[in-house]
């Protein structure tokens, strides 16, 4: 059985978005199909298949929607998507809007386990899986495990290989006659799209969106990061089945008009090989892509872009400096997630050095998400960042408990995260409530050990933990990936976040030197995956 999906902001705040333009007030198929009626030769997708254009791509959402709805799809139900990058993704997602349902994407390569959790607790009622992913098979996986999902009625697996027995090939999807599909016309104010977040529980958080929080919220943030010369041209390097990616279908295509060029996996000398192929306007990435990618060998100047959008974590400087010379465009870092917080640099050069608290991240938005910083107990200077407007998410799927704990009963989201509004206005992140190593009773900030060791000019980038101890209770780990060519010690570390005026209490006292950090399938640092590699006996940890 679906849960709730009530919206906890005020309905009369989701009006007076809409009434005063804020929210385009459509549904994400309604605002797809007027782009398609007025450019219906524009490419919408570029991926390994070749080029589909708006009216193309149309015919294809309709059939699936007529094909879905055969199936037993209907308005309200929850609907998995466990696929990689492409068209297939983003037909998906178009004919489930098309059909009112709520799309439930997940990233390929999370395990069935996941995959059931989140099936199970959104009462999905359908799924549209890979049938092989780099070797998974998504499809197979959960028709074996139907017996778990009871309210499940269908799997449909995607993919040219063979499907298995007890489910429907996602091409029969496809063969519908989607002519005489007629649209539903849901809500704006509906929920559309089932966002997945890591977060910190012990299972996936998943956070319902809106048409209105999509389109327009969502819309609106990239409308800031998008210049006068004609729609937006997006490589989307990060999957579009996560937080980050629900910027593809839905703002992207339909509230923007523009293209999505897509890679099924994320590997730097292809998206490289993108960006000079296909001149996009944006490349949206995890800063760990964006190193990756720098340290690949020079294949001559980069064409001219509009920004680098990195989200999940934070570029430090020097690398964000050398990705703007590199890509010759500006390097714009999200704060923001899935929760419903949003708030970032612009397109405007940050000053070299900028004196104060934390890191700034930029100026709030209203259109976007209004930021305010709420007492917090034992902190004086800083307070939590709590955020409310149009990209406010309606609510969390089947936690009551998370509701109780992260929204207020005016529709607020707390984040958990540490924050000051400086006197120029812009918000400064100092670090995260949830994100702490207590070391003898002293409270490490993991934000700020990282901030300080990535500026050391040997570390191309670092991620912080706690490994359990039964003397201190928890000691701190660095996990470092060097720049290439030097040669690292933990001595040398903890001498550099002396100098930056870290206190001796806080320095990391085990040191992991990786090649690479671990990715998660949504593209950022797999900390879980840190941790047992720490945790190893005999570790190359110092």
């Amino acid at each position: 059985m679906t849960p709730r999906l009530d919206d906890l902001v005020p309905a009369a705040l989701r009006r007076e978005w809409a009434a005063d333009g804020t929210c385009p007030d459509l549904d994400l198929y309604a605002l797809f199909r007027s782009h398609r009626l007025t450019n219906p030769g524009r490419v919408a997708v570029l991926d390994a298949a070749g080029a589909l254009t708006y009216a193309d791509l149309d015919l294809l959402a309709r059939a699936a929607a007529a094909g879905l709805r055969r199936l037993g799809v209907c308005e309200g139900d929850v609907v998995g998507v466990q696929l990689p990058n492409g068209r297939d993704a983003v037909i998906a997602d178009l004919a489930l809007a098309a059909l009112g349902a709520v799309a439930l994407p997940f990233p390929v390569g999370r395990g069935v386990t996941e995959a059931i959790s989140l099936l199970g607790r959104s009462g999905a009622r359908a799924v549209i899986a890979a049938v092989d992913h780099r070797g998974t098979a998504h499809a197979a996986d959960l028709v074996a495990a139907a017996d778990q999902l009871p309210g499940l009625r269908v799997v449909i697996a995607a993919g040219p290989a063979e499907f298995p027995a007890g489910s429907v090939p996602w091409d029969d999807v496809l063969a519908a006659d989607g002519r005489a599909f007629v649209p539903v016309r849901a809500d704006p104010d509906s929920a559309a799209r089932i966002l997945v977040s890591s977060g910190s529980e012990t299972e996936p958080k998943m956070v319902a969106y809106s048409h209105n929080a999509l389109a327009g919220g969502r819309g609106n943030f990239m409308a800031t990061l998008i210049t006068g010369d004609g729609p937006p041209r997006c490589l989307f390097l990060v999957p579009l089945a996560s937080a980050f990616g629900s910027n593809g279908t839905a703002v992207t295509l339909a509230r923007h008009g523009g293209c999505l060029v897509l890679l099924d996996r994320f590997a730097p000398e292809a998206a490289l090989a993108a960006i000079r192929e296909h001149r996009p306007t944006h490349v949206l990435a995890v800063p760990t892509m964006i190193r990756m990618m720098l340290d690949q060998p020079g294949g001559g100047p980069m064409p001219p872009m509009t920004a680098l959008v990195l989200g999940g974590a934070e570029l430090d400087a020097a690398t964000a400096a050398e990705a703007g010379q590199v890509f010759g465009c500006p390097v714009v870092n999200l704060y923001g997630s899935a929760d419903g917080v949003n708030c970032h640099s612009g397109l405007g050069q940050r000053p070299a050095s900028d004196p104060g608290p934390g890191v700034v991240v930029g100026m709030p938005d209203p259109r976007v998400a209004e930021i305010r910083i709420a007492p917090t107990a034992g902190e004086e200077e800083f307070g939590e960042i709590i955020a409310r407007g149009p990209m406010t998410p309606m609510c969390y799927v089947g936690a009551p408990e998370l509701n109780q704990r992260y929204r207020t009963a005016e529709g607020w989201v707390r984040t958990g995260d540490l924050g000051v509004i400086d006197e120029n206005g812009r918000l400064r992140l100092v670090g995260r409530l949830k994100q702490v190593v207590i070391r003898g009773g002293v409270n490490i900030s993991l934000a700020e050990v990282e901030h300080g060791l990535a500026t050391h000019p040997g570390v191309r980038e670092v991620v912080c933990l706690g490994v359990p101890d039964q003397v201190m209770g928890e000691r701190l780990a660095a996990c470092v990936v060097p720049r290439p060519g030097r040669a690292l010690e933990l001595a040398d570390l903890c001498s550099h976040l002396f100098g930056q005026g870290v206190d001796r209490a806080k320095h990391p006292e085990h040191l992991l030197l990786l090649e690479a950090l671990p990715l998660t399938p949504a593209g950022k640092p797999d900390r879980d995956a840190l941790r047992d590699l720490l945790l190893r006996p005999r570790s190359a940890s110092a």
